[in-house]
């Protein structure tokens, strides 16, 4: 089954997604649904609240008084903490015990609406994390329409929550609402159907093999036809590679267009800082020696995939230097390059992975035809998108492959003398 995790800051419209997707079959439930059952009459829960904010936030037939205690605990940042602490334990309990049910009815995918998902940390609790986003502007005109609140009130309301921009990077689906309620709606479908997917090929669909690091003749070190390294990974049993050549996209680009389903298009880019960024799913060329921090944001206006190749290889990956960094920054670190010969370096890339909750990945690296094949990551069917593959490497997965012999870089090497220039 798969667990997702629908959130966005008040205003966004999440509820509105969250009714649509339960209105299309999909089992919901709501963070506020659960903090009305953790407070009931006669709960552990409305006892601890009535402890310690005193009786004048019950109503006079013994219920919470939700309204009164909202309005208490938004003028007062360490009230608010205290109700945090009492409520979101119990609220996890049910949400807990709501899924285990659903999971025993059968059910393939489930949601949770949860508001404050990133700032209690609850996302380590599931598969694929959903934000609904509008701008702070937007938002605010939507509180003060939609819910006749003062504007002092909605700002205050809206600051108690972490900035959008934060939770941007930190989801796996990103919704954007500022458009039409149509265009909402739209969206939203696309997205369910994401996930439908996923959760379906979680349920037991083929699985296929990808590289996602390889290099042709585009690349300024490689001789390789592109040609001739797509049709040997497909020999292999390949489904897919990503052409990542040094700070070019064309060969890449022109792959892609003629074998949509096997090539996805990318640029290993050398940064300012001397370390290599690569993106899956460009369509423009990233220039060589643009800093590591704007290279990543490139990426991500692209629609494309931030991927951190030998995060701790010498020269290249900087021997480490920025891994810490870059990190939280990409959706991908590679866990095993075919080309590093010290083991630690890849076990390391796979620890700093876990560390940042980022999903990981495998490259040959190869620049010769022998190379191919030489990597994989194994993960379920999915649709040659960017968002279709950052949902399929949430799923079950695993990389691996061959260390490339030693005499390669003797290849590189060569492929450099026969170049006219370096042209990258």
């Amino acid at each position: 089954m798969l667990n997702v995790a629908l959130t966005g800051n008040v205003g966004s419209g999440k509820s509105t997604v969250a009714a649509l997707w339960a209105n299309a079959g999909v089992p919901v439930i709501s963070a506020d649904e659960l903090a009305r059952q953790a407070v009931l009459p006669g709960t552990p829960g409305l006892q601890d609240v009535r402890a310690a904010f005193g009786e004048s936030v019950l109503a006079p037939d013994g219920s919470l008084d939700r309204a009164g205690l909202r309005e208490l605990v938004f003028a007062d940042e360490e009230r608010r903490r205290t109700l945090e602490g009492l409520l979101h334990p119990r609220i996890r309990a049910l949400r807990a015990d709501w899924v285990e049910e659903m999971r025993a009815e059968g059910a393939t995918l489930v949601v949770s609406e949860i508001p404050l998902l990133f700032e209690t940390g609850a996302q380590a609790d599931f598969d694929v994390t959903v934000l609904v986003d509008a701008s702070p502007a937007l938002r605010l005109e939507r509180l003060q329409r939609d819910r006749g609140l003062q504007n002092e009130e909605a700002n205050r309301i809206m600051a108690a929550q972490m900035d959008s921009a934060g939770k941007r990077s930190a989801a796996d689906i990103v919704i954007d609402n500022s458009g039409t309620l149509q265009q909402l709606e739209a969206t939203a479908q696309t997205a369910l159907q994401q996930l439908r997917a996923l959760a379906g090929q979680r349920g037991g669909k083929e699985l296929i093999r990808v590289d996602l690091h390889l290099h042709t003749h585009g690349s300024w070190d490689c001789l390789s036809d592109p040609e001739a390294v797509l049709a040997r990974a497909r020999s292999l049993g390949y489904a897919r590679i990503a052409i990542t050549d040094h700070n070019r996209l064309a060969v890449a680009a022109e792959m892609a267009s003629r074998y949509p389903d096997s090539v996805i298009p990318g640029e290993e880019v050398k940064t300012a800082e001397g370390v290599d960024v690569i993106g899956l799913y460009l369509t423009e060329e990233i220039p060589k020696g643009t800093s590591a921090r704007d290279t990543i944001q490139r990426i991500r206006d692209q629609g494309g995939i931030p991927y951190l190749p030998h995060p701790f290889a010498g020269g290249k990956g900087g021997g480490g230097r920025l891994a810490g960094e870059l990190a939280p920054l990409c959706d991908v670190i590679e866990g095993f390059n075919a080309r590093l010969h010290t083991p630690s370096h890849n076990a390391r890339a796979v620890e700093l992975a876990a560390e940042h909750g980022k999903s990981v990945g495998a490259g040959s690296d190869a620049h010769t035809l022998g190379e191919v094949g030489n990597a994989f990551v194994e993960l379920p069917a999915h649709a040659n998108t960017a968002d279709a593959l950052r949902l399929a490497l949430q799923g079950p997965s695993r990389i691996g492959g061959t260390t490339a012999p030693r005499w390669v870089h003797l290849a590189s090497t060569w492929a450099k003398a026969r170049k006219s220039g370096p042209g990258g």
